[in-house]
């Protein structure tokens, strides 16, 4: 049986003592005995987060890395400055920086310069509102997993989150969602056969506490990537515990 995720993406939102509060109640709250919980603060945090959780058992993940080392290049994060910030995994090809001109391609070189220093990714797909009506989801995931697949490693996971139900308090059926789901297994087994039944592929599109029980409970679904209700340590802690 595949152990479930849930993994916390805190965006470009909190202060030092509104995080400070946060991972102190989560830590007395959050069970890691049966799910493996992931936290990504903005980078500007990550150290404190790091303090905050140590021997909590809650990872710690970077937004986003660079596809390149380091060098010349103003503004960016490498991927080993993740782990010398002590993070274990990094989200790769989020909807928001695909939306902000990210590339299938970038993706692909940043999931392989994390690989390289032992940073686990969290590869982000996913269809618009428009992409969906006219028939092409599938497509799309698809398009979007080839450029990861041949690369893929034991301990990569994949986010599904459909672009139309992000932020907006739109949430994918279970059954929309365990259809796609059961599409990306189904992808993987004809493209990696020995990674398709141990890879967890994750749900992302606003995971509340309220839904997050009828959607782990999807045969396909591994959990979930947990936007806005990751910032509320109440809501954050009732979706961990919903996961099996």
């Amino acid at each position: 049986m595949r152990r479930s995720v849930v993994a916390g993406n805190w965006k470009m939102h909190g202060s030092s003592a509104m995080i400070e509060d946060l991972v102190k109640s989560l830590a007395s709250r959050v069970s890691i005995d049966t799910c493996d919980v992931i936290v990504s603060p903005p980078f500007p945090y990550l150290s404190l987060v790091q303090q905050l959780t140590a021997g909590t058992g809650i990872g710690l993940a970077g937004q986003n890395c660079s596809e390149h080392t380091q060098g010349a290049h103003t503004g960016e994060v490498a991927a080993d400055m993740l782990v010398d910030l002590g993070c274990e995994w990094v989200i790769l090809g989020h909807s928001e920086r695909r939306q902000a001109g990210e590339t299938d391609a970038q993706v692909a070189a940043k999931a392989a310069a994390a690989r390289s220093v032992g940073l686990k990714p969290i590869l982000c797909v996913g269809e618009s509102l428009a992409q969906r009506q006219s028939g092409e989801a599938v497509a799309v995931v698809t398009t979007q997993l080839a450029a990861v697949v041949k690369d893929l490693a034991a301990g990569d996971v994949i986010a599904y989150e459909p672009v139309w139900a992000i932020g907006t308090g739109e949430t994918a059926t279970p059954a929309q969602a365990q259809e796609m789901h059961g599409e990306i297994r189904a992808f993987l087994a004809q493209h990696q056969p020995a990674l398709a039944e141990q890879t967890r592929i994750l749900y992302g599109g606003s995971v509340k506490a309220e839904n997050a029980a009828e959607l782990f409970a999807a045969a396909d679904i591994d959990g979930g990537l947990v936007g806005g209700a990751s910032l509320k340590a109440d809501d954050f802690s009732a979706i961990v515990g919903a996961a099996p």
